[in-house]
């Protein structure tokens, strides 16, 4: 890890007049109502809006969106995504699409093509919460991604749990050994960030970065965080 902000991660939250609605709540409904394409279609649209703001103020950033299981097997998606980067002028290697391997295996067949035709356009696919879905070591050496994700539950309280650090540093030497950028989701302390970077880990997110911000606020964080010139930099945004 060197010091400089990759990207950040779109995330979608809803806020009703009951208060906050979890996303394992809305998206399920989403999919369920058939809308899941449609909010992909804007938390696409709007993550890339941003992404092209920051490139045109000088920051050379990546942006991540998530995807969920019934959208990775939608045909659609294909277009939906090569008309967004289109409208947004964003190069395709500067969108990162993050997948679950849950969400892979429920329709593996065409989940493949689509993540191959996805590939094709040029965009970086992610496996995101590695270790917590049913073919961690089988499917991931089929699937076109170029990055893993180590889901949360491993890092935390890494520095003293050590059947975590055996699980999160046999994981970081297997998307190693892949050829994938390994992040570490969920890093909450310096300490934590240390033994990661010690690890070898290629980037991290979490909470000892930054909790998540609204999209206004984070060119003013990133300036803040480039002018105190930290030492260590993972991606800009937890989940």
């Amino acid at each position: 890890m060197s010091g400089r902000v990759l990207g950040a991660e779109a995330l979608s939250r809803w806020r009703s007049t009951d208060g906050p609605v979890p996303p394992d709540e809305f998206i399920p409904l989403a999919e369920q109502s058939g809308l899941i394409l449609s909010l992909t279609r804007h938390v696409l649209n709007t993550a890339l809006a941003s992404c092209a703001e920051w490139r045109r103020a000088g920051h050379e950033l990546s942006v991540a969106v998530n995807l969920s299981a019934q959208t990775i097997t939608d045909q659609a998606l294909i277009g939906e995504v090569r008309q967004a980067l289109a409208a947004h002028g964003v190069p395709a290697d500067a969108l990162t699409l993050e997948i679950t391997e849950t969400g892979v295996m429920e329709d593996p067949t065409h989940s493949l093509t689509i993540l191959e035709s996805l590939r094709a356009l040029g965009v970086r696919l992610s496996v995101d919460d590695f270790g917590t879905g049913h073919s961690s070591l089988g499917r991931l050496a089929d699937l076109p991604v170029q990055e893993m994700k180590i889901d949360k539950g491993f890092v935390r309280e890494l520095t003293t749990n050590r059947s975590r650090q055996a699980v999160t540093d046999a994981s970081l030497h297997l998307g190693h050994a892949l050829g994938l950028h390994v992040v570490a989701e969920g890093a909450e302390t310096q300490a934590e960030f240390e033994h990661l970077r010690r690890l070898g880990c290629d980037s991290v997110q979490g909470y000892y970065i930054s909790r998540p911000l609204p999209e206004g606020q984070f060119l003013t964080w990133l300036n803040t965080w480039n002018r105190a010139l930290a030492p260590i930099v993972p991606m800009a945004l937890a989940e």
